[in-house]
């Protein structure tokens, strides 16, 4: 089914509101022990994991490249483009990423590394069960419009798209 079927929904994100989101996440984070370092899910982490790892003072950084969908298609499986430079359980580390939406890039990166501790910005009740903190939970049929999704662009006032012309 075409992801465009399954959301009725649309929450726009901004690049502020990321922001203060990813730090507050940053603050749920802090209190965690022994932290080595961060592994950003590419592509939505890496924001997120910046802001982190500025707000933790947490140099190493890696990332986990999946591919599970684009805005047209689910794919049947996520797959690993690239993997971690180092062999690791997951032990010590924090997993990023910008959301968890169905769990299925959650549940197969919690394979590679089942002890890591799974952080993302947004949650959807599907996904959530999968990861260990979140900050923002949205229903099942939203689409998360992430900022670098989107562009700002002129929209017509709501006067000006009605079909009957306006008396002057």
């Amino acid at each position: 089914m075409p992801l465009s079927d399954r959301y009725k929904r649309m929450y726009p994100v901004s690049w502020e509101q990321l922001h203060r989101d990813s730090k507050a996440l940053a603050w749920r984070l802090s209190e965690l022990p022994d932290i080595k370092g961060l592994i950003a899910i590419t592509r939505g982490g890496m924001f997120p994991a910046a802001v982190i790892a500025r707000e933790l003072d947490i140099r190493l950084i890696d990332t986990l490249c999946v591919v599970s969908y684009d805005w047209q298609q689910q794919r049947d499986k996520a797959g690993l483009l690239k993997g971690l430079a180092q062999e690791t359980d997951g032990r010590g580390w924090i997993l990023v990423d910008d959301l968890v939406d169905t769990g299925k890039t959650a549940r197969f990166v919690r394979e590679l590394l089942p002890e890591a501790h799974f952080a993302t910005v947004y949650a959807k009740p599907e996904g959530r069960p999968v990861v260990d903190t979140f900050i923002t939970e949205v229903s099942q049929d939203t689409w998360i419009l992430q900022p670098w999704d989107a562009e700002t662009q002129f929209v017509q006032p709501i006067a000006k798209l009605r079909s009957v012309p306006q008396q002057g």
